[in-house]
């Protein structure tokens, strides 16, 4: 099958092709036509399998050929729970619509100026990329009017509701005419998504991709254990300096320890920085761009913040603080085994993280094989009885998720301080989130 058949228009067939692709993933082929055809859809996919031009391609079709009145709203509406990502949709919109000369397209996220963002609305926007918070500012503003959207389109619907967006979700909603077509996407369709999906779409067509086994990067994942915080970063100097390292992200519980981990290596002479959700957005977009270009050999990043990370230069992913939620686990590994490499990911754990542990062990069906480095082997701990059995495997598919289609992590991981003890959650700069 090619892009040909599945009902495009010429100008979005011509963008497509001076991209390079030429046959549409499982997920393309599924969602492009029957979006098309008008249907409401909820749809699990993995990241990597072309999700983003599976709702983009559809939703600038349904647009193409009719122009607004003056002083409409944006015919498309593209929620997301993270800068980073919104920021990759909406470059994904201008990619696929460059021939649309006449498209405008605004991207509304929290780090970045309101002023700015104002100005990009008193345009005729006919696209506009948020994360719910921020547009909820502009929406109780009345910057924005919603009620011109033809297209609503739920990005990692499973990640916002995790994130505590729930309420700004169904406000924005609200907002919206009843008459739209809702794409929803999601790593899974059960729970809580199934239940905002049931309120927000009509008659929906359900699509799960899972993963096919040979676009499956394999990750080694190890288990490394530590006295204390001083070992631990002693074991993480050590693997920093292994020669078979070209990129890392070594992931931390909160922003403090990001910004301090990330300067104390630069004192060591690696070249690291820090990524986390009080930066501005600029920075983090420039901090993004030095990974990319291989001019930052680490990246210390906090869970929120790493959303959206997908370069496929990073051989490895280190936790230095166990996650919180194991969901979160299977999230940051797979920033590593892009693009069908392999990658290694090594998971440190102090004395109090053993149940962090577990809990991971649990739900992947996998067990860490703990790894030492000669020299620096931990003291010996009294035994704490059996470890979860899974399939015995240590490596697995980036883009899969140990059963669950897509894989893709469903909470925020708020995360433990490094002597283990529970932290505050990570909360995105300048987007609400629920208290609830």
């Amino acid at each position: 099958m090619t892009f040909h058949s599945l009902g495009l228009a010429a100008e979005l067939l011509k963008a497509v092709e001076q991209t390079g692709y030429t046959t549409p993933t499982p997920v393309q082929m599924q969602a492009i036509p029957a979006a098309i055809a008008g249907h409401d859809l909820l749809v699990s996919s993995h990241t990597g399998s072309g999700k983003t031009a599976a709702f983009t391609l559809p939703a600038l079709h349904k647009i193409i050929d009719r122009r607004p009145a003056p002083g409409s709203g944006p015919r498309v509406l593209v929620l997301t729970p993270t800068r980073e990502l919104a920021l990759q949709v909406e470059k994904a919109v201008q990619t696929y619509g460059k021939a649309l000369r006449w498209l405008n397209t605004a991207c509304l996220v929290g780090g970045a100026p309101m002023f700015a963002q104002i100005k990009q609305l008193q345009r005729q926007c006919d696209v506009v990329v948020a994360t719910p918070g921020r547009l909820l500012d502009h929406l109780n503003r009345r910057k924005v009017k919603l009620s011109d959207v033809e297209v609503l389109i739920l990005d990692e619907a499973d990640r916002m509701l995790d994130m505590g967006f729930a309420e700004d979700i169904d406000a924005i909603v609200a907002a919206t005419s009843a008459k739209r077509q809702t794409l929803l996407f999601s790593a899974t369709l059960d729970g809580v998504v199934g239940s905002m999906a049931s309120r927000m779409t009509r008659n929906p067509q359900r699509i799960e991709i899972e993963v096919a086994q040979q676009d499956r990067g394999q990750i080694e994942q190890r288990l490394m254990f530590a006295d204390d915080l001083g070992h631990k970063n002693r074991l993480l100097e050590a693997l920093l300096g292994d020669d078979g390292m070209n990129q890392a992200v070594v992931f931390t519980a909160t922003k403090r320890s990001a910004d301090e981990l990330s300067l104390s290596l630069q004192e060591k002479g690696i070249a690291a920085a820090a990524l986390h959700g009080d930066m501005h957005q600029t920075q983090r977009n420039r901090t993004l761009d030095r990974l990319r270009q291989g001019r930052i050999g680490v990246l210390v990043a906090t869970d929120v913040a790493a959303r959206g990370i997908d370069v496929a230069g990073i051989s490895h992913v280190i936790n230095f603080d166990p996650p919180r939620q194991a969901e979160d686990y299977v999230h940051r590994i797979g920033r590593t085994g892009r693009a069908g490499r392999d990658g290694i990911a090594i998971t440190l754990s102090g004395p109090r993280e053993t149940g962090l542990i577990r809990a991971i062990e649990r739900f992947t069906g996998d067990r860490l094989e703990v790894h030492t480095i000669p020299g620096m082997e931990p003291s010996p701990r009294k035994p704490a009885g059996p470890r979860p059995g899974g399939n015995g495997g240590r490596r697995f598919g980036s883009g899969g998720g140990y059963g669950r289609p897509g894989g893709e992590a469903r909470r925020s991981a708020g995360g433990f301080s490094r002597d283990g003890h529970p932290s505050r959650s990570e909360r995105s700069h300048g987007d609400r989130r629920s208290r609830g």
